[in-house]
Order: structure tokens, then C-alpha cells, then sequence
């Protein structure tokens, strides 16, 4: 039997580490993962063990190269944003992987708006909200005023994909998805790196720009193609672009639930950078509008507190059924939150404020953080459908699977065709499709998202 033509996959999250192998239909034949410890940084904060990652890339692909039943062609990367990879001359790291949630220096923020506009203003053009070292372009600016010494010997900063596929390939590339994600380096409105990436010398510190789609050698004589890897928020939404022509919003769910809208290209106001909005970079270089909510992380421990209130263990939840009388009960004796400020909508937990004790069951409870989640999902996504023509709306993630979001999602768009889309790892195919005129002499499959339509049903939520 001869061996299967595939594409490996290295998806690099913040608590999983995977690698697939995806055939030719994009289906995936083989997956392995791994968890790391995190190390410290030099002032103590916790950070990616950079080693231990790098080891392991090479680990997993070692097992599948002996596996004979397969005949890897591709390989390629996606991985967490903002974080960048420092090296030096002979391409080894300098510093450690920064965590992107690593506090800023306020006096040192302070200095760069000043010295460049001022915080709304450069927000406006950078299309990226103030959010220090989470902002990846502020991590190289720190370093070239708290730690000159370092920046000396930084040969290349890469973000963290782009080191991935130059550990394979010796290859240095800076990638689009990466630089256009809420980073501060790119103006949005010239199409080109922001002036004080220029100003500063942080223009001699980056590689050059190179397509998504671009791949290289092997640095180590396999005969197989190296992609330059892609920032997992933007590879997840490459499925969908691949797969719908017509106008659509995605809101892909986790412990954030971004709203993302490829077909808006209206420039981000102020007043939408203020309510967390921002601007990705597709993977074809057009930027996508999108929002953002912190509800997964809202739904985790509001499902706690739920459970340890009515004695129930936290994932009881995952039983509830959607159910229309309850919703109408609530709608009878439970009073809106105050909403009032639309900032303060989006920045808050609804129904963290909110007694247990008005609820006469775990049913009930639990279908009023529900209804909360998606009064704040419903403005949030709002935001980025200004301006566009979208009739549809695909929910992926943990909450596409939960039909009592997905009902009351439906009801909140009346107007909108809303489903829940199922597709085994959005990020990783989407990280192949990516590259799939390299590797796949396939046509593209017409079949790799499968969707649920939700109608709307007639109830009254407090929209």
C-alpha cells in the first residue's frame, strides 16, 4: 500500500500544543498533543517555555517521519498572537517568549503616545486598541528603552509562527496575519508599517514581509514544503472564506467570542475602539472588523457559582435543555441589569451582578446567564455589522454546540440566517488550506464545514 500524501499542522496554543495530519481531503488521519510547564522571565512573570517548544517540534515530527504509512509534502504553523521570538546572529533566542499578559511600564506607555499622537489617534490608525504588552510592536519598544543591551543583539524579532516554520526551514519571514493583529506596528490607512516602527529602528529588527501562502524548503534535505505559519485567529477564518462566497459574520467562541467580519471595510472609529473593537489581517492581506467579548470566560465561572448555589457540579449545564417557559418566567420577575453605558456593557459581567437567590432553580439560573451573554453578544456584534451587507451568521467553537445560546443567537438576529458550524479543528485546516496549491492537487472540498440552522424563535429578549 503506498503512503498517504499529508500536510502536518503544528497548532500552538496557550495551554495545548498539537500537531495534525491532515490527507488530501482534509481529513485528519493522525493528531498527537502536549502540555508544558510554564517557566519565568527574568523579572519573575510567568512565560512560554521557549525550549521546551522547540524540542518538542521536533520530537512530534521525528514520530511521524518514522511513521511509514504516510509521506508528509507540507508543513505549517499557526500559533497565539502577540508574542515574539528574539533571535540573534546565528539564530538563537536572546530573551525568553514574553507572555503577551505581561504588565507595561506606565510611564514608558505614557512616553509612546505622547511622543506619537496620542492614544486615540494612533488607536485610530494602528486599528488597535491600548492594551500595553498585549500591543506585540510595545514589547520591542520596551526592550529598546529598559534593556538596550538585549536590543544590540537582536538580530530578528519573529512572532511566534514565523519562528515555528524558521526552525524548519532557516528561512526569516514577518507575516501579515501576525503584524495587522492588534499589534501597534501597522497603519491600516498607508498599508505599511506605522512611522514609528521607521523612527525607532524597529524596521531593522523585522524580516521581510512575505504572502501567506508562500512556502520554502526544508532546511534538512526532506523533500517537503515550509510554510511561513499564520496567527490562529486569522487561520480560523479561512475555512469560511474558502467555503461561503456570500457575506457572513463569523463569531468563533472560546473564552473570548470575537465577532469577525471579513466584509466590512469600514475604518474603525473611536468610539468602537473604546468598546474593544479591532482589525485583523485575513490571510489574503485585507484587514477584518472584529469585536471582542470575554463571554467563555464569564460562562466558566458564572456556571460555578451557579452549581455551588443549587449543589450541582459545574458542568450540570451541558444537560439543560432550551426551554421557552422558562425564558418567559424570567421575562415576567427578573429585571434587565442596567446597561446604560455601552462600554460598560461589554466590559463586565451581566449577570455576575445578579442574586441567585431570585432564581427558583439551576434551570432558571442558568438560562439567565444565557440571555445575559447574548444581550452583550448582540451589541458586540453589532459593532462590526455596521456598514456591511451580512444576512448570515456562524458561531464556532464552545457555544455553537449549546442550544440554548444558539436559539436565543437566532432570536437576537431575526433578520439574519444564523447556524452553528462544526468543523474538527478550524484552525489547523484552515493553516493547510492556506497553503493548499503547494502540497494538494485536490480540488478544495466542498464539505469541511458542516452547519445547523437555528430559526428564530418568537420570544421577547430585552434587546
Amino acid at each position: 500500500m503506498s503512503a498517504i500524501p499529508v500536510i502536518a499542522i503544528i497548532d500552538v496554543g496557550k495551554t495545548n500544543k498539537k500537531l495534525f495530519l491532515f490527507d488530501e481531503h482534509y481529513k485528519i488521519v493522525y493528531e498527537r498533543s502536549a502540555k508544558f510547564i510554564e517557566t519565568i522571565d527574568e523579572d519573575g512573570d510567568p512565560c512560554e517555555n521557549l525550549e521546551s517548544l522547540r524540542l518538542s517540534v521536533f520530537d512530534s515530527l521525528h514520530d511521524v517521519f518514522k511513521r511509514k504509512e504516510f509521506e508528509v509534502k507540507a508543513i505549517n504553523f499557526s500559533t497565539y498572537g502577540a508574542s515574539f521570538v528574539y533571535i540573534d546572529e546565528d539564530g538563537k533566542p536572546v530573551a525568553p517568549l514574553y507572555n503577551y499578559l505581561k504588565p507595561y511600564p506606565e510611564e514608558l506607555k505614557k512616553q509612546f503616545y505622547d511622543t506619537y499622537g496620542g492614544e486615540e489617534v494612533f488607536s485610530y490608525q494602528t486599528a488597535s486598541p491600548v492594551l500595553g504588552s498585549l500591543n506585540s510592536g510595545m514589547q520591542l519598544y520596551r526592550i529598546k528603552y529598559e534593556r538596550h543591551e538585549l536590543f544590540k543583539k537582536i538580530k530578528y524579532a519573529l512572532h511566534l509562527p514565523q519562528y515555528m516554520s524558521y526552525l524548519l526551514s532557516g528561512n526569516v519571514h514577518a507575516d501579515i496575519t501576525s503584524i495587522g493583529c492588534h499589534t501597534n506596528m501597522w497603519d491600516f490607512k498607508k498599508n505599511d508599517y506605522h512611522e514609528w516602527i521607521y523612527k525607532e529602528g524597529i524596521i531593522e529588527k523585522l524580516p521581510p514581509l512575505a504572502p501567506c501562502d508562500k512556502t520554502v524548503p526544508s532546511a534538512f534535505g526532506n523533500n517537503y514544503s515550509v510554510g511561513i505559519g499564520l496567527h490562529d485567529s486569522s487561520a480560523a477564518l479561512i475555512p469560511y472564506q474558502v467555503s461561503f462566497t456570500e457575506p457572513f459574520v463569523l463569531i468563533s467562541t472560546g473564552t473570548w467570542c470575537i465577532s469577525l467580519n471579513p466584509f466590512n471595510n469600514t475604518p474603525l472609529t473611536i468610539e468602537e475602539l473604546q468598546q474593544d473593537c479591532l482589525c485583523y489581517m485575513h490571510y489574503q492581506g485585507g484587514p477584518v472588523k472584529a469585536s471582542r467579548l470575554f463571554a467563555g470566560n464569564d460562562h466558566e465561572e458564572q456556571v460555578k457559582r451557579i452549581g455551588d448555589h443549587f449543589n450541582q457540579n459545574s458542568t450540570k449545564y451541558k444537560t439543560v435543555d432550551f426551554d421557552l417557559e422558562v425564558l418567559e418566567t424570567l421575562r415576567k420577575k427578573v429585571s434587565p441589569v442596567d446597561t446604560e453605558d455601552p462600554k460598560g456593557l461589554l466590559n463586565q459581567s451581566l449577570f455576575g451582578k445578579r442574586e441567585l437567590d431570585e432564581f427558583e432553580d439551576y434551570e432558571e439560573a442558568y438560562h439567565q446567564l444565557i440571555q445575559d451573554i447574548i444581550t452583550q453578544q448582540y451589541a458586540s456584534t453589532q459593532l462590526i455589522l455596521k456598514g456591511s451587507t451580512v444576512k448570515r451568521i456562524f458561531v464556532d467553537g464552545g457555544f455553537s454546540k449549546n442550544p440554548i445560546y444558539m436559539n436565543m443567537l437566532a432570536s437576537a438576529f431575526p433578520e439574519m440566517e444564523v447556524f452553528a458550524a462544526s468543523m474538527a479543528q478550524a484552525t489547523a485546516v484552515g493553516t493547510a488550506l492556506s497553503i493548499h496549491k503547494t502540497w494538494n492537487g485536490k480540488q478544495l472540498p466542498a464539505d469541511i464545514i458542516e452547519l445547523k440552522y437555528y430559526a428564530c424563535i418568537s420570544y421577547n429578549p430585552a434587546f
